[in-house]
């Protein structure tokens, strides 16, 4: 309790003893207290009673303190006498890019109360609607107080701190309202303008400036604090690190203006590069302040707008140099800004006195370099509409010389002409004899495949029918000798039964010459021969059925028709070409008819089944082992023709020309190299889809895909 009495008696003889280091008079001008503020080291963070208990506040030797980086509070302290009539005495501290602005003010009771102001809290809970930080002195006239200041920024600290009279105050902040506004005016004309004339010309640098533009703009008047007063003033998270997304916005949007507009890859081919490194360097300090990290950040694109500056000033001189004249206007314009940065820095150093010159030193070189950037651009539009206006005066003159040598030109090419007519004549008499000659080498081509074809058809033919014949052929005598026989045996009965002989010795003596004939075998030898000519004469009318199926004598006629069924009679031609150790296995599924050209399809089932059988022949020779499947399935709309091997197979460089003309695998005279062709161009007919996979050494599967109702494409 003693403590405590004793600490508020402290404090009020603070507050009313002493002689004060800030005297207000009845002056109507701006008191700046920089120089009459002291401040406690930042050791660590201290209380409020801390603070006052301290002994160990220096002053400040500065107008405009710079503390820097700070990552403590900083406290301050400052004692003032009003000696002025009015109690209506306000704070500012003009910069409103500190998170964390409180002042401790004493009361009447010996306790200090405390107001907070800062970007962390919404705009709108401020009392005084500016983006400087205002704060009540409320000290009466003749009366001497002392206040105690905190101030915490993630940021550089920068302390313009000063006491105003209202009326004083409010038209400071009049003129500075107008100022930034003439400002951001500048900045929307020069957006504006420069916008459409990139829809105009479609050229980027106007594109890349108008973004410089905006970025370089929201930049300055953010550093002012109006951002958060008039576009997010209910997002301190964000106006806390804005000045940062904006700087870095505005710093690759410069670097790629620059690139662009300058040409750099083509005058300054190394600095190119270097700046495309800057620009990857202000995304990476936009990230850390993304995450968190915006001291970081903040320090990183300081440094790199430091850097970004002297880099554009070197390239621009360097392009200047090089005779490229809009260099001069972005040269100049770069130029007038580097020096209204050095002047606001120096004002913050110290250096230079606070004022509005120099506190708005920035605003009105990035205005009148906008300015002259915009001029820039003018001039390159001029630059460009000039070279225009030469290429066409040139391509005017080359035109025109053009005509006088087409004009001398024309009269030797109409000698030449009427000489070329003639060989032209000469050269299509020879043409129209060999296109003559090509079409009888095509039809005598097709006409050779088609006796391919028929060979393989007749030799079928042959073979299959030789066999029933020699079987009916070498019954035909046993069979007439047997009937010789009988005939022999009718007139010996004939003679026995008109005989006189009694009935008992005609029946005994028929008896013994039936044993002698061997009757009963003769009867069973009769039938046997009887049943094999039947067979025979059967099985040939079998093949000449299956003969008139395959060759469809209608086949240029579209008709529905089986696919097994025609499977079935190619298989009866191609018998013979199938070896007999050949496994042939059959898995014909119940197929609905389909409408098609049956005779050409039986043509490539042909095709591909003498293909296979020569591929089983070529791997396995007389040896067992080798197969050929047929498969038939429907697959929804269309029915699949599945035949395989396990011949030789093809290898890839076959595969890639198996169904080009004339290419075949097989040996001189054993094919045209046509089958494959003229079975994939069948199959397209039929708007159906032939393909195949195969693998040396193990056999090829083809697949013929044709759908059930044939659709007649429009050509």
């Amino acid at each position: 309790m003693f403590k405590q009495l004793l600490c508020s008696f402290l404090i009020l003889l603070l507050c009313t003893a002493g002689k004060a280091d800030i005297i207000i008079s009845n002056s109507t001008k701006k008191v700046i207290i920089g120089k009459q503020l002291f401040s406690l080291p930042t050791t660590k963070e201290y209380t409020l009673e801390e603070a006052m208990r301290s002994d160990k506040f220096v002053p400040y030797n500065q107008d405009v303190p710079n503390v820097g980086f700070l990552p403590l509070s900083l406290w301050m302290r400052f004692t003032v006498e009003n000696k002025s009539s009015n109690s209506d005495l306000l704070l500012e501290v003009e910069y409103p890019l500190l998170n964390e602005v409180e002042l401790f003010s004493p009361a009447a009771d010996g306790k200090y109360y405390s107001e907070v102001l800062g970007n962390k809290w919404e705009f709108d809970q401020r009392k005084y609607k500016h983006p400087n930080y205002i704060f009540d002195l409320n000290i009466p006239p003749s009366q001497v107080r002392t206040y105690y200041l905190r101030v915490k920024s993630a940021k550089q600290i920068i302390l313009p701190v000063s006491i105003n009279k209202p009326i004083t105050l409010w038209e400071s902040l009049t003129e500075t309202n107008l100022i930034s506004g003439v400002y951001m005016g500048i900045v929307l004309i020069m957006v504006i303008y420069n916008l459409f004339v990139f829809i105009s010309v479609r050229d980027e640098s106007y594109l890349y400036y108008v973004l410089y533009a905006i970025f370089i703009g929201l930049t300055q008047i953010g550093i002012k604090g109006y951002n958060f007063a008039y576009f997010w003033p209910s997002s301190p998270n964000f106006e806390q690190n804005s000045v940062i997304y904006l700087a870095c916005l505005s710093g690759i949007f410069a670097l790629l203006f620059c690139k662009k507009f300058l040409h750099t890859h083509e005058y300054a081919y190394r600095l190119d590069k270097f700046m495309l490194l800057l620009a990857g360097i202000f995304a990476v300090s936009i990230v850390l302040t993304a995450i968190g990290l915006d001291e970081a950040g903040f320090l990183l694109m300081q440094i790199t707008t430091s850097i970004t500056s002297l880099c554009l000033l070197v390239v621009s001189f360097r392009v200047m140099r090089k005779g490229y004249s809009p260099a001069k206007y972005f040269f100049a314009a770069w130029s007038i800004l580097v020096v209204g940065a050095i002047i606001f820095l120096l004002k913050d150093s110290g250096a230079l006195p606070y004022n509005n010159f120099t506190s708005y030193s920035v605003q009105a070189s990035s205005a009148i370099e906008m300015a002259l950037l915009s001029f820039g651009l003018a001039n390159r539009i001029n630059i460009l509409k000039r070279e225009k206006e030469e290429s066409q005066a040139e391509a005017l003159s080359i035109s025109r010389e053009n005509e006088r040598i087409i004009s001398q030109q024309n009269q030797i090419l109409e000698a030449r002409v009427t000489e070329r007519t003639v060989e032209l004549n000469e050269s299509n008499t020879i043409l129209h004899a060999t296109l003559e000659d090509l079409k009888q080498a095509q039809t005598q081509l097709v006409e050779s495949e088609k006796m391919a074809s028929l060979g393989q058809l007749t030799a079928g033919i042959a073979h299959e029918i030789n066999n029933p014949i020699n079987f009916v052929t070498s019954n035909i005598n046993p069979l007439k000798r047997d009937v010789n026989l009988l005939l022999e045996a009718l007139e010996k009965v004939e003679d026995i039964g008109l005989s006189n002989s009694p009935t008992e010795e005609k029946r005994k003596e028929i008896e013994e010459y039936k044993e002698e004939l061997d009757y009963d075998y003769l009867k069973m030898e009769i039938s046997n021969l009887l049943k094999g000519i039947n067979e025979g004469a059967s099985r040939t009318a079998e093949i000449v059925k299956g003969l008139k199926i395959f060759s469809r004598v209608d086949e240029d006629d579209l008709k529905k028709a089986g696919i097994n069924e025609g499977l079935e009679s190619t298989l009866v031609i191609a018998k013979n070409l199938i070896s007999n150790k050949t496994k042939l296995i059959k898995n014909f599924g119940d197929l609905p008819m389909i409408e098609c050209f049956p005779g050409k399809l039986n043509q490539v089932f042909l095709n591909i089944i003498s293909n296979a059988a020569y591929a089983v022949a070529k791997q396995w020779g007389d040896q067992p082992g080798g197969e050929l499947t047929i498969t038939t399935t429907v697959q929804g709309p269309n029915v699949e023709i599945r035949i395989s091997d396990n011949g030789i197979g093809m290898d890839e460089k076959a595969q890639k020309k198996i169904f080009e003309p004339f290419f075949t695998t097989k040996d001189v005279g054993e094919g045209t190299g046509l089958g494959m062709s003229i079975a994939y161009n069948t199959v397209k007919k039929h708007n159906g889809q032939l393909s195949f996979t195969s693998e040396p050494g193990k056999g090829t599967t083809f697949v013929i895909e044709l759908p059930q109702v044939h659709e007649i494409k429009e050509t």
